[in-house]
């Protein structure tokens, strides 16, 4: 088992991964590893898709998105936090009104829309690869439930 071990940290690609990961961040705060868990999380990449469309108030954000989802509600702690990350990393703008009441709109700043743009094209491949992923699903089940081992 040592040498299997060895083998892979001794390919040419690991030592190139590690050298990026080493140029951009290992800390679990570092923006390489904060923006991915952040399209990972339940709302954020849902968040990105509608505020493309256009600048929403928090009010009329949460309605869409509970419309949207799956989950039908976003709690309106959650959009807030959610709203105040990705404006932190400089994705969202925030634009508040000096009327009573006042009225908070968000909306993509130029790193939000290019963002966006990544992420589309991620749900982009996915849904066009969405029968080969459901394939696989069917088969890992499958296995499963005829008690093969199940890769490791």
């Amino acid at each position: 088992m040592g040498d299997a071990r060895n083998s892979i940290l001794e390919r040419p690609a690991i030592a190139a991964l590690t050298a990026q990961m080493q140029a951009h961040g290992t800390d679990r705060d570092a923006p390489v590893r904060e923006v991915m868990g952040l399209l990972g999380d339940r709302w954020t990449t849902l968040i990105l898709l509608v505020l493309a469309t256009g600048a929403c108030r928090h009010a009329e954000l949460r309605r869409v998105l509970g419309g949207l989802s799956e989950e039908k509600a976003i709690s309106q702690r959650m959009l807030t936090l959610k709203l105040r990350a990705l404006e932190r990393d400089g994705f969202v703008l925030r634009q508040a009104t000096t009327h009573v009441p006042p009225q908070v709109s968000y909306e993509l700043s130029e790193l939000g829309v290019g963002l966006h743009q990544q992420a589309a094209k991620l749900i982009g491949w996915i849904e066009e690869n969405s029968p080969a992923i459901g394939a696989a699903r069917s088969g890992f089940l499958a296995e499963r439930d005829q008690g093969l081992p199940l890769p490791r």
